[in-house]
Protein backbone atom coordinates (compact mmCIF):
# COMPACT_ATOMS: atom_id res chain seq x y z
CA UNK A 1 0.00 0.00 0.00
CA UNK A 2 3.00 2.33 0.13
CA UNK A 3 2.25 3.38 -3.47
CA UNK A 4 -1.29 4.23 -2.53
CA UNK A 5 -4.68 2.86 -3.48
CA UNK A 6 -8.27 3.98 -3.06
CA UNK A 7 -10.07 0.68 -2.54
CA UNK A 8 -9.71 -2.91 -1.38
CA UNK A 9 -11.73 -5.97 -2.33
CA UNK A 10 -11.36 -8.37 0.60
CA UNK A 11 -12.05 -12.01 -0.30
CA UNK A 12 -9.62 -13.84 2.00
CA UNK A 13 -11.02 -16.14 4.69
CA UNK A 14 -11.27 -19.70 5.88
CA UNK A 15 -14.76 -20.78 4.89
CA UNK A 16 -15.58 -24.38 5.87
CA UNK A 17 -18.56 -24.23 8.24
CA UNK A 18 -17.97 -27.71 9.65
CA UNK A 19 -14.29 -27.10 10.30
CA UNK A 20 -15.09 -23.81 12.04
CA UNK A 21 -17.05 -25.72 14.67
CA UNK A 22 -14.01 -27.79 15.68
CA UNK A 23 -11.25 -25.22 15.10
CA UNK A 24 -12.69 -21.82 16.09
CA UNK A 25 -9.26 -20.51 17.04
CA UNK A 26 -8.10 -20.97 13.44
CA UNK A 27 -11.07 -18.96 12.16
CA UNK A 28 -10.70 -16.27 14.82
CA UNK A 29 -7.08 -15.63 13.94
CA UNK A 30 -7.41 -15.68 10.16
CA UNK A 31 -10.85 -14.21 9.56
CA UNK A 32 -11.31 -11.71 12.38
CA UNK A 33 -7.76 -10.75 13.38
CA UNK A 34 -6.62 -10.81 9.76
CA UNK A 35 -9.38 -8.42 8.76
CA UNK A 36 -8.65 -6.07 11.64
CA UNK A 37 -5.01 -5.93 10.56
CA UNK A 38 -6.11 -5.20 7.00
CA UNK A 39 -8.48 -2.44 8.10
CA UNK A 40 -5.82 -0.79 10.22
CA UNK A 41 -3.38 -0.85 7.31
CA UNK A 42 -6.09 0.53 5.01
CA UNK A 43 -6.90 3.43 7.33
CA UNK A 44 -3.26 4.32 7.86
CA UNK A 45 -2.72 4.30 4.09
CA UNK A 46 -5.69 6.50 3.25
CA UNK A 47 -7.86 3.81 1.64
CA UNK A 48 -11.43 5.09 1.31
CA UNK A 49 -13.46 2.04 0.26
CA UNK A 50 -13.59 -1.69 0.95
CA UNK A 51 -15.76 -4.40 -0.60
CA UNK A 52 -16.03 -7.35 1.79
CA UNK A 53 -17.14 -10.86 0.91
CA UNK A 54 -19.51 -11.72 3.73
CA UNK A 55 -21.82 -14.72 3.83
CA UNK A 56 -25.40 -15.85 4.20
CA UNK A 57 -24.03 -17.94 7.08
CA UNK A 58 -24.61 -14.84 9.24
CA UNK A 59 -28.36 -15.64 9.22
CA UNK A 60 -28.25 -19.16 10.66
CA UNK A 61 -31.42 -21.24 10.56
CA UNK A 62 -33.87 -19.13 8.56
CA UNK A 63 -37.08 -17.99 10.23
CA UNK A 64 -38.63 -17.28 6.82
CA UNK A 65 -37.78 -17.71 3.14
CA UNK A 66 -36.54 -16.13 1.05
CA UNK A 67 -34.07 -14.51 3.43
CA UNK A 68 -33.75 -10.76 3.05
CA UNK A 69 -31.38 -8.32 4.74
CA UNK A 70 -33.89 -7.63 7.54
CA UNK A 71 -33.76 -11.25 8.66
CA UNK A 72 -32.27 -11.66 12.16
CA UNK A 73 -28.57 -12.51 12.14
CA UNK A 74 -27.99 -15.56 14.33
CA UNK A 75 -25.18 -17.72 12.91
CA UNK A 76 -25.45 -21.49 13.34
CA UNK A 77 -21.70 -22.01 12.91
CA UNK A 78 -18.55 -20.21 13.95
CA UNK A 79 -17.64 -19.34 10.36
CA UNK A 80 -20.86 -17.34 10.11
CA UNK A 81 -20.07 -15.67 13.43
CA UNK A 82 -16.71 -14.46 12.08
CA UNK A 83 -18.38 -12.89 9.06
CA UNK A 84 -21.01 -11.16 11.19
CA UNK A 85 -18.38 -9.89 13.60
CA UNK A 86 -16.39 -8.42 10.70
CA UNK A 87 -19.52 -6.66 9.43
CA UNK A 88 -19.93 -5.09 12.89
CA UNK A 89 -16.30 -3.98 12.89
CA UNK A 90 -16.76 -2.48 9.41
CA UNK A 91 -19.72 -0.50 10.70
CA UNK A 92 -17.54 1.04 13.40
CA UNK A 93 -14.67 1.82 11.00
CA UNK A 94 -17.22 3.54 8.75
CA UNK A 95 -18.57 5.54 11.67
CA UNK A 96 -15.21 6.40 13.26
CA UNK A 97 -12.80 6.47 10.33
CA UNK A 98 -14.98 7.21 7.32
CA UNK A 99 -14.07 3.91 5.63
CA UNK A 100 -17.02 3.18 3.34
CA UNK A 101 -17.80 -0.50 2.83
CA UNK A 102 -19.98 -2.90 0.91
CA UNK A 103 -20.69 -6.12 2.80
CA UNK A 104 -21.82 -8.66 0.21
CA UNK A 105 -23.59 -11.59 1.80
CA UNK A 106 -22.90 -14.43 -0.63
CA UNK A 107 -25.15 -17.38 -0.59
CA UNK A 108 -23.39 -20.49 -2.01
CA UNK A 109 -20.62 -19.37 -4.35
CA UNK A 110 -20.00 -21.94 -7.07
CA UNK A 111 -18.93 -22.44 -10.68
CA UNK A 112 -15.90 -21.30 -12.68
CA UNK A 113 -15.16 -18.20 -14.71
CA UNK A 114 -17.49 -18.17 -17.72
CA UNK A 115 -14.65 -16.98 -19.97
CA UNK A 116 -12.33 -19.78 -18.83
CA UNK A 117 -9.55 -17.56 -17.50
CA UNK A 118 -9.36 -19.22 -14.07
CA UNK A 119 -8.38 -22.88 -14.07
CA UNK A 120 -6.85 -23.58 -10.66
CA UNK A 121 -8.48 -26.32 -8.59
CA UNK A 122 -9.42 -25.94 -4.94
CA UNK A 123 -7.24 -27.97 -2.58
CA UNK A 124 -9.17 -30.27 -0.25
CA UNK A 125 -12.55 -28.73 -1.06
CA UNK A 126 -15.49 -28.99 1.32
CA UNK A 127 -18.12 -27.19 -0.76
CA UNK A 128 -20.55 -29.36 -2.68
CA UNK A 129 -19.78 -28.70 -6.35
CA UNK A 130 -15.98 -29.24 -6.34
CA UNK A 131 -16.48 -32.36 -4.19
CA UNK A 132 -18.99 -33.63 -6.77
CA UNK A 133 -16.45 -32.92 -9.52
CA UNK A 134 -13.74 -34.83 -7.66
CA UNK A 135 -16.07 -37.82 -7.38
CA UNK A 136 -16.98 -37.50 -11.08
CA UNK A 137 -13.34 -37.32 -12.17
CA UNK A 138 -12.06 -40.11 -9.92
CA UNK A 139 -10.04 -37.93 -7.56
CA UNK A 140 -12.15 -39.28 -4.70
CA UNK A 141 -13.95 -42.60 -4.58
CA UNK A 142 -17.35 -41.26 -3.53
CA UNK A 143 -19.33 -38.25 -2.46
CA UNK A 144 -20.64 -37.91 1.09
CA UNK A 145 -24.13 -36.40 1.37
CA UNK A 146 -24.42 -35.01 4.88
CA UNK A 147 -27.91 -35.94 6.02
CA UNK A 148 -31.02 -37.05 4.12
CA UNK A 149 -33.55 -36.49 6.89
CA UNK A 150 -33.96 -32.71 6.72
CA UNK A 151 -37.38 -31.12 6.36
CA UNK A 152 -37.05 -30.73 2.59
CA UNK A 153 -38.76 -32.56 -0.32
CA UNK A 154 -35.90 -35.07 -0.80
CA UNK A 155 -34.45 -34.89 2.71
CA UNK A 156 -31.23 -33.14 1.72
CA UNK A 157 -30.22 -29.54 2.37
CA UNK A 158 -31.42 -26.85 -0.04
CA UNK A 159 -29.06 -24.03 -0.95
CA UNK A 160 -29.06 -20.96 -3.17
CA UNK A 161 -26.05 -21.25 -5.51
CA UNK A 162 -24.61 -18.13 -7.13
CA UNK A 163 -22.04 -18.25 -9.92
CA UNK A 164 -18.63 -16.69 -9.32
CA UNK A 165 -18.94 -14.63 -12.51
CA UNK A 166 -22.16 -13.13 -11.15
CA UNK A 167 -20.37 -12.41 -7.87
CA UNK A 168 -17.49 -10.70 -9.68
CA UNK A 169 -19.96 -8.43 -11.45
CA UNK A 170 -21.56 -7.56 -8.11
CA UNK A 171 -18.22 -6.54 -6.62
CA UNK A 172 -17.57 -4.02 -9.38
CA UNK A 173 -21.07 -2.64 -9.06
CA UNK A 174 -20.74 -2.41 -5.28
CA UNK A 175 -17.44 -0.54 -5.48
CA UNK A 176 -18.96 1.90 -7.95
CA UNK A 177 -21.93 2.41 -5.64
CA UNK A 178 -20.06 3.14 -2.40
CA UNK A 179 -17.59 5.43 -4.16
CA UNK A 180 -20.26 7.35 -6.07
CA UNK A 181 -22.74 7.56 -3.19
CA UNK A 182 -20.16 7.85 -0.39
CA UNK A 183 -22.33 5.47 1.59
CA UNK A 184 -21.89 1.94 2.92
CA UNK A 185 -24.24 -0.93 2.07
CA UNK A 186 -24.94 -4.51 3.02
CA UNK A 187 -26.74 -6.71 0.46
CA UNK A 188 -27.52 -10.35 -0.25
CA UNK A 189 -26.15 -12.00 -3.38
CA UNK A 190 -28.06 -15.10 -4.42
CA UNK A 191 -29.86 -16.58 -7.38
CA UNK A 192 -33.16 -16.69 -5.43
CA UNK A 193 -33.55 -20.35 -6.43
CA UNK A 194 -33.03 -23.26 -4.05
CA UNK A 195 -31.36 -26.48 -5.25
CA UNK A 196 -31.12 -29.57 -3.04
CA UNK A 197 -27.94 -31.60 -2.70
CA UNK A 198 -29.54 -34.62 -4.37
CA UNK A 199 -30.82 -32.48 -7.25
CA UNK A 200 -27.36 -31.01 -7.81
CA UNK A 201 -25.77 -34.46 -7.80
CA UNK A 202 -28.33 -35.83 -10.25
CA UNK A 203 -27.81 -32.85 -12.56
CA UNK A 204 -24.05 -33.38 -12.36
CA UNK A 205 -24.48 -37.01 -13.38
CA UNK A 206 -26.51 -35.86 -16.36
CA UNK A 207 -24.03 -33.17 -17.45
CA UNK A 208 -20.84 -35.16 -16.89
CA UNK A 209 -22.09 -38.55 -17.94
CA UNK A 210 -20.34 -39.99 -14.89
CA UNK A 211 -21.74 -42.28 -12.20
CA UNK A 212 -20.61 -40.10 -9.24
CA UNK A 213 -20.82 -42.67 -6.41
CA UNK A 214 -22.39 -41.26 -3.24
CA UNK A 215 -23.28 -42.29 0.30
CA UNK A 216 -25.37 -40.77 3.06
CA UNK A 217 -23.31 -39.50 5.98
CA UNK A 218 -24.37 -37.97 9.33
CA UNK A 219 -25.46 -34.35 9.39
CA UNK A 220 -22.78 -31.73 9.91
CA UNK A 221 -23.22 -29.39 12.89
CA UNK A 222 -24.40 -25.92 11.95
CA UNK A 223 -26.06 -26.81 8.62
CA UNK A 224 -29.53 -25.24 8.21
CA UNK A 225 -32.06 -27.27 6.20
CA UNK A 226 -32.93 -24.51 3.72
CA UNK A 227 -31.30 -21.25 2.75
CA UNK A 228 -32.58 -19.20 -0.19
CA UNK A 229 -31.94 -15.51 -0.84
CA UNK A 230 -33.94 -12.48 -1.62
CA UNK A 231 -31.66 -10.32 -3.76
CA UNK A 232 -34.16 -7.51 -4.32
CA UNK A 233 -31.95 -4.94 -2.56
CA UNK A 234 -28.96 -5.78 -4.80
CA UNK A 235 -31.20 -5.31 -7.83
CA UNK A 236 -32.48 -1.99 -6.50
CA UNK A 237 -29.15 -0.47 -5.42
CA UNK A 238 -26.70 -2.09 -7.83
CA UNK A 239 -28.82 -3.11 -10.81
CA UNK A 240 -27.46 -6.61 -10.26
CA UNK A 241 -29.04 -9.87 -11.39
CA UNK A 242 -27.65 -13.40 -11.41
CA UNK A 243 -27.16 -14.36 -15.07
CA UNK A 244 -25.12 -17.58 -14.80
CA UNK A 245 -26.40 -19.20 -11.60
CA UNK A 246 -28.61 -21.96 -12.98
CA UNK A 247 -27.55 -25.51 -12.08
CA UNK A 248 -26.46 -26.47 -15.60
CA UNK A 249 -24.17 -23.45 -16.08
CA UNK A 250 -22.69 -23.91 -12.62
CA UNK A 251 -21.89 -27.55 -13.33
CA UNK A 252 -20.73 -27.16 -16.94
CA UNK A 253 -18.33 -24.30 -16.13
CA UNK A 254 -16.84 -26.37 -13.30
CA UNK A 255 -16.72 -29.69 -15.16
CA UNK A 256 -14.87 -28.06 -18.06
CA UNK A 257 -12.00 -27.16 -15.75
CA UNK A 258 -11.90 -30.58 -14.12
CA UNK A 259 -11.98 -32.30 -17.51
CA UNK A 260 -8.96 -30.30 -18.65
CA UNK A 261 -7.08 -30.73 -15.37
CA UNK A 262 -7.68 -34.23 -14.00
CA UNK A 263 -9.76 -36.36 -16.39
CA UNK A 264 -7.80 -38.63 -18.71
Amino acid sequence: MDKGCDAIIHLAAFKAAGESMIAPEKYSLNNITGTINLLNAAVSSGVKYIVFSSSAAVYGEPKYLPVDENHPANPANYYGFTKLEIERILHWYDRLKGLRYAALRYFNAAGYDIEGRITGLEIKPENLLPVVMEAASGVRSELAIFGDDYDTPDGTCIRDYVHVSDLADAHIRALDYISNENSSIMVNLGSENGISVKTMVEKAREVTGREIPSRIAPRRPGDPAKLVASSQLARKLLGWVAKYSDAETLIRSTWKVYQNSVVN
